[in-house]
C-alpha cells in the first residue's frame, strides 16, 4: 500500500479473493466438524429411506417413482415448473434408465422433503474458479454439499434443476428397472444380464415378455437396491430426443392451477399497499367507512392491508382507506445519488464501500502503462424489475394450531420455515403447496410477500385469505436486479493484441441482502460471486488482468434476476471487446477468435479446454448467422450486425444479432442467432425455447426496461412505463446446439447475457456510435 492507502493497482485497499478461499475453506469445513460427521451421516441416510407416498393401486419405488398396476409411472418433481419445461425434464431422466413408455410416464409435484435438496445451486455460488480443484477448494464442496444435503433445501434457482437430478433421477429409474427384472428373472429361472427393457415390457429374446403392470406387485416387495450402472450416452432413447411435455395438455385446456386460480372454501381476499419510500413505514391508517363483506384491516407496521369476501371490495376499500405514511430515512435517495456513490467508490472516494479483488493475473493493471494504444470506457444499467406475468400472491390459511400456504415459490423448505415461524406454528405442522408458476425469475425465491400474506391471515379468524399484489404495488416492490457501474481499461502493444485489461465495478451484494432479508445473523461479507460472475475466469488470452469490485450498500432492495450478474457483467465485457476490436482495426470476431487460440500457462492453464469449446462455437455461429454475408440494405434505415459470447451456468452461448435503426433513433431488433453450448442437450425442443425465452427476457431489458428511483421511491408503475418486447417487436429467433460432451450446463438462464452486448454491437455496426447504457438509446 502506498501512503494513500492504495496498492500498485491503484485501487482502494482492495481484499483478495484468494486470500479468503482459505478462510471460506475453514468455515465450511468447521461448520461441518460443528454440526457432527455422525449427525449428518445419520441424516442423510434417514432422508434416502424416504419413500414417495403412493396413491391407491400403486407402488411406491424410493423418492422418485411410483409405479401402479396398470404401469403408469409417476415421477416426484422436486423443483417448480415455471415454464422451464421441468415437469417433463426430470420424469423423461427416470424414464431414460427405467425404459418405460413416455406415453405412460406422468409428473407429481414433490412434497416438501430433505431428500430432494438443491446443493447445486449453493455450491455454484462459492466463490472458487470453476478449474480449482485443490485440496481446499475440494474440501469446500465436498463438506458443503453434505451439509447442505443433511438441510435438505429444495430450491429451484440457478439453472441447476436437472443438472441436480441429472444423476440422482437416473439412478432411481435404473434401481426400479433393476427391481422389475430381478422379478422377470426369478419367474423365468433366467440370468437378469440376458433380459431387456423397451417401452415397459421385459423380454427375455426366446419369446416370453411381461409388462411394468404384471411385475410390480412382486417389484416392489424387493428391497430398494444401489443403481446399477447407467447408461452410457450412446444408449440413450429419450435424452437428447425429448419426450411430449407433460404440462402441455392442462397449460391448453385452462386445468392447470397457478397460485392465482387457488380457491378454497371460506376463502377471503386481501388487497396490499406498502409505503411508497424504500425504509418508509406507516404513521396511521383507518377505513373511511367498512362497507359489507369488508373483515378488517390490517396494519403491518410498513404495509397496509384490507380483507374482503372478494379482491375488487378489498382494493377499492383499501384505496378509499386514510392512510399516512412516514417517509422514512431515503426521502433525497435517487438513480443519480446511488451512481454518484458508486462513481465515489471507484474513486477511492467511499469509506463506506469494500472493495475486492476477484481475479488477478500476470502484473494486474500495471502493463497499462506501457501499452502502445490505451482504451477507457465507462458502462451503466439501471435497476431491473422482474415483472412477473401472474401477479404475486400467496393464500394462507392459519386454523387449529396449523398453517397453510398455497404460493408459487422457488423454494418450498424456506416457505415452509419461515412461514412456520410468522405464523408462531410448529415447521412440522405447516404444509406448502406449490402451484404453477406464472414466471419467477429470482423474484419468487423471496419470502417478503409469503411472510405478509402469513401475517395477513392472522386477523381473518381462521378462514383462508389469498393476498394479490396489485402490478403497481409488484413493480414499485420488487427486489430488483441491481444498478451496476463498470469501468474498463485495455492496453493494446504495437500488433493490436491486448496486453492489459482491468475492470472495476461497482453495485450492492445481492446475496448480502438476500440472505439478510431470511435471517439477519447471516447478512456477512464473505464474497459474492454474483457481483463478478461474468467478468471473472474469462476463457480469453489476457495475460495481465485485475478485475474488482466495490460493494457498495444501498437502501433499494436487490435481487436474484434471470441469470444474475451475469446479465449486465456480459453486456460490459462484450461491449468493451468490441472496443478494443475496434481499437485494433479488427473483425470482432476475428479478435474474439484470437483470444481463444493459442496454449495458456500458469493460472489460465485449466482455461483451455473452456476456451475450445468458444472457439467451436464461434465457428458455427459464424457459419449459421451468415457473418461474413453484408446484410441487405432497408431503404431510410441503417442495419448492422453485432456479436457477442458469454459463459454462465457452465453453458456457453454466442449471439449474432441483426438490428435496424431509424433516422428517428429507434432501435429494432430483427434477427437473433444463438448457438449453445451446453455439454448435453437433454430436451432439445424445450432448451431451443428457453433459450428463445432468455433471449426475449434480455431484449425487454435491453431495449426498454429501466427502473428510476427518484424521492427515495420507484417512478415506475406498470407495462405503460414499463415496457416488454411484444409479438410485434420481437425478433426471429435461431437456436442451435453444440453438443461438446462436457459436463451438463444449464439452459434456462444463459440465453440472457448476450443478447444486450450483441445488440449494442449491432448497433454500433450500423451507426458507428458506441452505446454503453441500458436501456440502448441516443439521448
Amino acid at each position: 500500500m502506498n501512503k494513500h492507502g492504495m496498492n500498485k493497482h491503484g485501487m482502494n485497499k482492495p481484499t483478495r479473493w484468494g486470500r479468503r478461499v482459505f478462510l471460506i475453506g475453514a468455515s465450511v469445513v468447521g461448520g461441518g466438524l460443528a454440526v457432527g460427521a455422525g449427525f449428518i451421516a445419520n441424516k442423510l441416510s434417514n432422508d434416502r429411506a424416504f419413500k414417495l407416498p403412493a396413491a391407491d393401486g400403486a407402488y411406491s419405488f424410493g423418492a422418485w417413482l411410483t409405479i401402479d398396476k396398470n404401469g403408469r409411472v409417476t415421477v416426484a418433481v422436486p423443483n417448480q415448473e415455471m415454464g422451464q419445461g421441468i415437469m417433463t425434464t426430470i420424469p423423461m431422466l427416470v424414464a431414460e434408465e427405467l425404459d418405460a413408455d413416455p406415453a405412460q410416464v406422468s409428473a407429481v409435484q414433490a412434497p416438501v422433503a430433505a431428500i430432494y435438496a438443491n446443493p447445486t445451486m449453493m455450491l455454484d455460488g462459492l466463490p472458487l474458479r470453476p478449474d480449482d480443484h485443490g485440496m481446499v477448494a475440494n474440501s469446500v464442496r465436498w463438506t458443503l454439499d453434505k451439509l447442505l444435503r443433511a438441510l435438505g433445501v429444495q430450491a429451484t434457482g440457478g439453472s441447476t434443476s436437472t443438472r441436480n437430478a441429472w444423476v440422482s433421477a437416473r439412478e432411481a429409474g435404473a434401481a426400479a428397472r433393476l427391481q422389475l427384472l430381478t422379478v422377470a428373472a426369478a419367474r423365468w429361472n433366467v440370468a437378469v444380464t440376458t433380459l431387456t427393457v423397451e417401452r415397459g415390457i421385459v423380454r427375455d429374446g426366446k419369446g416370453k415378455s411381461a409388462s411394468f403392470a404384471e411385475l410390480v406387485t412382486d417389484a416392489a416387495k424387493l428391497p430398494l437396491q444401489a443403481a446399477p450402472a447407467l447408461k452410457d450416452a450412446s444408449k440413450f432413447k429419450l435424452i437428447g430426443t425429448g419426450m411430449a411435455r407433460t404440462d402441455v395438455p392442462a397449460k391448453t385446456d385452462g386445468s392447470a392451477q397457478f397460485g392465482i386460480d387457488v380457491r378454497l372454501p371460506g376463502m377471503k381476499y386481501a388487497a396490499i399497499k406498502h409505503a411508497p419510500q424504500f425504509g418508509g413505514s406507516v404513521a396511521t391508517a383507518e377505513l373511511s367507512a367498512k362497507p359489507s363483506g369488508v373483515l378488517a384491516l390490517v396494519n403491518g407496521g410498513h404495509f397496509v392491508a384490507v380483507i374482503a369476501d372478494n379482491y375488487w371490495l378489498a382494493k377499492t376499500t383499501l384505496d378509499a382507506a386514510k392512510i399516512q405514511w412516514q417517509p422514512g430515512p431515503n426521502a433525497n435517495v435517487s438513480s443519480a445519488s446511488i451512481f454518484a456513490s458508486y462513481g465515489a467508490a471507484l474513486d477511492g472516494k467511499s469509506e463506506h464501500a469494500l472493495v475486492r479483488e476477484y481475479e488477478t493475473r500476470g502484473d494486474g493493471a500495471v502493463p497499462l502503462a506501457s501499452a502502445s494504444k490505451r482504451i477507457k470506457a465507462e458502462y451503466r444499467v439501471p435497476f431491473q424489475a422482474h415483472a412477473t406475468m401472474e401477479p404475486l400472491n400467496c393464500t394462507v390459511q392459519i386454523k387449529d394450531g396449523a398453517c397453510e400456504v398455497w404460493v408459487g415459490n422457488q423454494a418450498p423448505t424456506l416457505v415452509k420455515w419461515l412461514a412456520a415461524g410468522k405464523a408462531g406454528v410448529p415447521s412440522d405442522k405447516t404444509t406448502v403447496h406449490t402451484p404453477y408458476l406464472g414466471g419467477g425469475f429470482g423474484r419468487r425465491a423471496e419470502a417478503d410477500f409469503i411472510r405478509e400474506a402469513v401475517e395477513i391471515a392472522k386477523s381473518a379468524n381462521g378462514a383462508p385469505v389469498k393476498t394479490i399484489w396489485s402490478r403497481e404495488e409488484d413493480m414499485q416492490h420488487d427486489v430488483y436486479r441491481p444498478a451496476v457501474l463498470s469501468r474498463f481499461e485495455a492496453g493494446l502493444n504495437d500488433k493490436g493484441e491486448l496486453v492489459a485489461w482491468k475492470n472495476e465495478i461497482a453495485g450492492p451484494s445481492v446475496m448480502r441482502q438476500f440472505t439478510a432479508r431470511i435471517d439477519p445473523m447471516y447478512a456477512g461479507n464473505m464474497p459474492d460471486k454474483t457481483n463478478a460472475e461474468g467478468a471473472t475466469f474469462l476463457p480469453y488470452d489476457l495475460p495481465n488482468l485485475l478485475v474488482t469490485h466495490a460493494q457498495v450498500e444501498i437502501p433499494v432492495p436487490v435481487g436474484f434476476w434471470r441469470s444474475v450478474g451475469h446479465s449486465f457483467n456480459a453486456f460490459f465485457v462484450e461491449c468493451f471487446v468490441d472496443e478494443c476490436a475496434a481499437a485494433a482495426g479488427a473483425n470482432p470476431l476475428q479478435f474474439r477468435r484470437q483470444l481463444l487460440a493459442g496454449p495458456r500457462s500458469g493460472a489460465m492453464a485449466g482455461d483451455d479446454a473452456m476456451a475450445k469449446r468458444f472457439l467451436k462455437v464461434l465457428d458455427v455461429l459464424a457459419e449459421s448467422s451468415g457473418w461474413a454475408t453484408p446484410m441487405k440494405p432497408v431503404a431510410g434505415k441503417r442495419v448492422g450486425r453485432g456479436i457477442a459470447i458469454a459463459e454462465s451456468f457452465h453453458s456457453i452461448v454466442a449471439q449474432v444479432a441483426e438490428v435496424e435503426v431509424a433516422a428517428s433513433g429507434e432501435i429494432r431488433c430483427t434477427r437473433v442467432v444463438a448457438v449453445v453450448d451446453c455439454g448435453t442437450v437433454v430436451d432439445p425442443v424445450i432448451a431451443k425455447a428457453q433459450v428463445a425465452s432468455a433471449v426475449h427476457f434480455g431484449l425487454s431489458a435491453a431495449l426498454y426496461g429501466s427502473i428510476d428511483i427518484e424521492g427515495g421511491r420507484v417512478k415506475q408503475g406498470n407495462f405503460s412505463d414499463f415496457p416488454v418486447v411484444t409479438f410485434a417487436t420481437a425478433p426471429r429467433v435461431d437456436v442451435s446446439f453444440v453438443n461438446s460432451g462436457a459436463a451438463l450446463g444449464g439452459i434456462g438462464e444463459v440465453g440472457t447475457p448476450p443478447i444486450a452486448p450483441a445488440v449494442a454491437n449491432a448497433v454500433f455496426a450500423a451507426t458507428g456510435k458506441r452505446i454503453r447504457h441500458l436501456p440502448l438509446s441516443f439521448a
